[in-house]
């Protein structure tokens, strides 16, 4: 299914039910009383995250959503039936907006918790039936209300991933070959630049039911926080997860300064929002199968003197792919599974 993270759409609570003008007709009491009844309330309009969700796609095909008006009042006095109140269902980690007339954003509600759920519109009252307008003056109103008009609101949604890790890194860095090697995701994998175009979430089981959710969040390039490339679009989902994976292809370093690929990307993420700077980061030097012996041992040596831990990997043949996922989940759940990779 085609990944989409925005889409704005317009919704209708139900109108109240009209409430009844009626009167008894009974055999032996020729002049029965009003007995209409009232309506019945107009539906509302809730919109709910749902854990199995991992797009909008859906929303921007149907863009009306509307709840069931309420029914009208009948004789004998019996309400009007309530109408059905209608659910939206939408990713966790979704933000809900209102939008005014102007186009101006209010933001209502972040549904970042399973089943976490927000009224957007109300229903209508319904109208009361001629049994309320009975009176000493007035015997036998023939009047009755109209049922009210439930809520129209206009709403944009915008979806962020919610995910304990996220992969950063350039194009073909290995984050989709990495989230394939650890999880039961399959993202679409080659090589050329900007083979994800939509986030991949994969998930990761470990020995005592526990799980982690990792996002391969597209390739970033220079200029994304002005949305070159994938853009910010793509960055907003960072915000959300515990821990940052960072690849970097050892095509894309030199040897003798191993770290300047990572503050690429670092600042990138610095002026989209310097928050981001701050997660923890696992760096990550990936495709080392393509370093000989001599070489390999020159990039340790020069790691060691620059007093950074940052992790070798070879997705090809899993070297270090351990380590790796060990330093992930005691960031994450600060314990190591007793089976790894």
């Amino acid at each position: 299914m085609k990944f989409v993270d925005e889409a704005e759409i317009l919704v209708k609570a139900g109108h109240g039910g009209n409430g009844c003008v009626s009167f008894r007709r009974e055999k032996y009491v020729p002049r029965g009383g009003p007995d209409g009844g009232d309506g019945g309330k107009g539906g509302d309009v809730y919109v709910q995250a749902k854990e199995n969700l991992l797009t909008l796609y859906d929303l921007r095909l149907k863009r009306v959503y509307m709840a069931e008006n309420g029914q009208p009042g009948q004789g004998k006095q019996k309400n009007g039936r309530k109408g059905k109140d209608l659910y939206i269902y939408v990713p966790m980690g979704t933000l809900v907006y209102e939008v005014n007339d102007k186009g101006e954003k209010k933001l209502l509600a972040d549904l970042d918790g399973r089943d976490k759920s927000i009224l957007v519109a109300r229903g209508g009252r319904g109208g009361r039936g001629n049994t309320h307008f009975k009176s000493p003056v007035q015997r036998a109103p023939r009047i009755a209300e109209r049922g009210e008009e439930g809520e129209e609101k206009r709403l944009f949604l915008e979806l962020k991933l919610i995910a304990d890790v996220g992969l950063i890194g350039l194009p073909n860095a290995g984050k989709s070959t990495f989230i394939s090697k650890v999880s039961a995701a399959r993202p679409k994998i080659a090589s050329y630049p900007f083979t994800t175009l939509t986030p991949q979430l994969g998930v990761v089981e470990g020995d005592v039911g526990e799980r982690i959710i990792i996002a391969d969040i597209p390739g970033l390039i220079e200029g994304a926080h002005k949305g070159q490339g994938l853009g910010d679009r793509f960055l907003r989902h960072v915000l959300r997860t515990k821990v940052l994976v960072h690849l970097l292809s050892v095509e894309e370093i030199s040897l003798d300064f191993p770290l300047d690929g990572f503050e690429l990307i670092n600042e990138e993420l610095y002026r989209f929002d310097p928050a981001l700077v701050s997660k923890p980061q696992i760096q990550v030097i990936n495709k080392i199968d393509l370093l000989d012996e001599e070489q390999k041992r020159y990039l340790k040596k020069k790691l060691e003197k620059l007093s950074k831990e940052v992790y070798l990997l070879s997705l090809k043949t899993k070297e270090g792919l351990s380590k790796v996922m060990e330093k992930i989940w005691l960031e994450v759940k600060g314990y190591v599974p007793t089976i790894l990779y």
